[in-house]
């Protein structure tokens, strides 16, 4: 996909050079060696701007609350594509080919408005075409989430229990086990809970903060009764997740991955998971010992399939970070918005 796009970009810029250097040839035959040089040079400043605005400006700011900065940083293409017309036409070419492009009685304020006329259309050129670019790939991309989330529905449907009937299963095992043993009862509780959660649907696919924190809870929770003396993990959340949402089961892989490859034996160096909740920014970092005996032969939805759920789910306001030497193993996820 890459690829075809950057043919018809090539295609785009030969036949935007072919018809300027066309129109020369038809139109400045007196004048032709001038013409070509100053055509020359304003197509590179042309591919510049363009470029600098398609690749640098709309990607970072043409989103929503950026307006401000996306005007000053407009703003700021404009004065390049200003200095560098006055630069090449009017300090270069005079000192080597021996030409000027404007006359020397034009005023300052002449020459700014001039070129701000005409440098102004490639702007907007490149906010067309890369807002359609963008729409596109959104488009595509719901598409293929839906698809995904078709072919999940199928999936689970096929190997579904009535989640009524397991409901009451746990509860009536917690009800007999309680009596006779609470740590197993208590087992059967967060197992209970777990697979609720796993379980909800959510209509806007999104769940509240503090119920993913619970889940985090209740998962290593099972662990330290399973691993009562030998299990050392620390999750410890800085800021309020109250009336936030998170995409379910987002954060859930990291610990996974922590439990199967990290040292959980060592209470001098436990597994440390922490979750910093900023206005709009959500920073989550689990780090752990490397360990090469594997504990679990399943990693739930594992790191790379995280990767392309956060790309469909969170485009352009992730980052994931892994991070590994010798002795520790790091992963950290922001999300933004």
């Amino acid at each position: 996909m890459k690829n075809k796009l950057v043919y018809w970009h090539i295609l785009g810029w030969l036949l935007y050079s072919g018809y300027e250097f066309l129109g020369v040839f038809l139109h400045n035959r007196a004048r032709l060696r001038i013409a070509l040089w100053l055509t020359a040079s304003i197509l590179f400043i042309r591919f510049m701007e363009f470029y600098l605005c398609y690749l640098v400006v709309y990607p970072r700011l043409l989103r929503s609350g950026r307006g401000p900065q996306l005007v000053a940083a407009l703003a700021g293409v404009l004065a390049l594509y200003i200095g560098l017309r006055a630069l090449i036409e009017e300090t270069i070419y005079p000192a080597l080919l021996g030409f000027h492009n404007y006359t020397p009685d034009t005023t300052v304020t002449y020459y700014i408005f001039d070129n701000v006329f005409f440098g102004s259309p490639m702007i907007v050129l490149s906010a067309a075409i890369w807002g359609a670019q963008a729409a596109l790939r959104r488009e595509r991309e719901n598409r293929q989430l839906r698809e995904e989330k078709r072919a999940a529905e199928v999936a689970f449907l096929k190997t579904q229990i009535n989640p009524h009937f397991l409901y009451n299963t746990l509860n009536m095992l917690f009800s007999m086990a309680y009596p006779v043993a609470k740590p197993v009862a208590n087992a059967i509780l967060k197992l209970s809970e777990l697979m609720r959660y796993m379980l909800h649907e959510s209509p806007d696919g999104q769940v509240d903060l503090e119920k993913e924190i619970e889940y985090l809870h209740n998962y290593l929770a099972l662990y330290r009764l399973r691993f009562p003396d030998s299990f050392f993990v620390e999750f410890t959340v800085t800021g309020e997740p109250a009336g936030r949402q998170v995409a379910p089961l987002v954060l859930i892989p990291f610990v996974e991955n922590a439990i199967k490859h990290g040292v959980l034996d060592d209470p001098e160096n436990p597994v440390r998971i922490h979750l910093n909740l900023e206005e709009e920014k959500l920073q989550f970092e689990v780090k752990n010992q490397r360990s090469d005996n594997h504990k679990d032969a399943t990693t739930g939805i594992g790191l790379p399939n995280l990767r392309r759920r956060l790309e469909l789910l969170y485009p352009e306001r992730h980052v994931l970070r892994v991070d590994s030497d010798q002795e520790q193993f790091t992963t950290s996820l922001r999300l933004v918005g």
